[in-house]
């Protein structure tokens, strides 16, 4: 069982840019005058842009061919898809051609656990597949919440962002950051489509969270690397935080995850103080 198939997501994915976009978006000519019966772009003024036949694309979108990669390249130059959209198309293809492999569970080696334990002002996590929470730091704790007190099958970002009410709550903006994680899990779905724990992840979720089930069905990706997000903690009040991911190059499905403030700073100045607290303190 995998989260997508690889034909039907396709489609599905492609239907989904195609409804947000109108004519003269892409640069064809509205139709004065004639009422459009589908919301978006019309199949054919999408395989008008990408050079191909209406019944080609239209097969394409339904799942029953699978498109070379020439022009599945067309198509997304088409659509106007952005280069994690392109990449989430392409990874589609490339891994349902490959067979299911068996995978190792991911550990951290005792290095990266130094590196994050030695950053004392530095909340830092290291996050593997399906953005599973495999390790932290004690401000890290601190700051976000208490992950020794988790069950380890909870130790999960999208999983924390959508059921913890006090991780909800770190967030004035908490749509913003959810449906990002939404996008970004969705991208990790089109690499590892036989991934059965994310199958199940993403079951329990549309299942819990209405927010999650409706973003999810958007078939949004995204893959950010760097941002600045804004925080309410409720010991020390607002903190603006610098995020960046580096990815290790012995594993490239860890990502460590840290956020920094400047110097001389109110958010520097908070953090020096939650760097006093132990995370049951928060």
């Amino acid at each position: 069982m995998s989260v997508i198939g690889a034909g039907d997501e396709l489609g599905r994915f492609l239907r989904a840019r195609r409804a947000e976009l109108s004519p003269t978006d892409v640069g064809l000519p509205e139709s004065l005058g004639v009422r459009r019966r589908v919301q978006g772009l019309r199949r054919e003024e999408v395989a008008q842009l990408a050079g191909i036949s209406t019944d080609y694309y239209s097969r394409i979108e339904q799942g029953r061919r699978t498109p070379p990669w020439g022009t599945l390249d067309a198509i997304s130059r088409g659509l106007r898809i952005d280069e994690a959209g392109r990449n989430y198309v392409f990874a589609l293809i490339s891994a349902d051609a490959a067979p299911p492999r068996q995978r190792r569970a991911q550990r951290v080696p005792a290095h990266l656990q130094r590196v994050l334990d030695d950053l004392h002002l530095v909340p830092a996590v290291i996050l593997g597949r399906r953005m599973d929470i495999l390790a932290w730091n004690r401000l890290a704790a601190v700051v976000i919440t208490d992950f020794d007190a988790l069950p380890s099958r909870r130790r999960n970002w999208v999983h924390l962002t959508f059921t913890s009410s006090a991780v909800r709550a770190l967030y004035p903006d908490w749509p913003t950051v959810a449906r990002q994680c939404v996008a970004q899990l969705h991208l990790e779905a089109g690499r590892n489509p036989h991934d059965r724990q994310l199958t199940e992840l993403v079951g329990e979720l549309s299942v819990l969270d209405p927010d999650f089930r409706r973003w999810w069905s958007d078939h949004h990706v995204a893959l950010r690397t760097r941002g600045t997000k804004r925080l309410l903690h409720p010991a020390v009040g607002e903190l603006i935080l610098d995020w960046d991911t580096v990815i290790w190059s012995g594993d490239p499905e860890l990502q460590l995850i840290s956020w920094t403030a400047e110097s001389g700073t109110p958010t520097y100045d908070r953090l020096n103080q939650l760097a006093a607290h132990r995370p049951d303190e928060r």
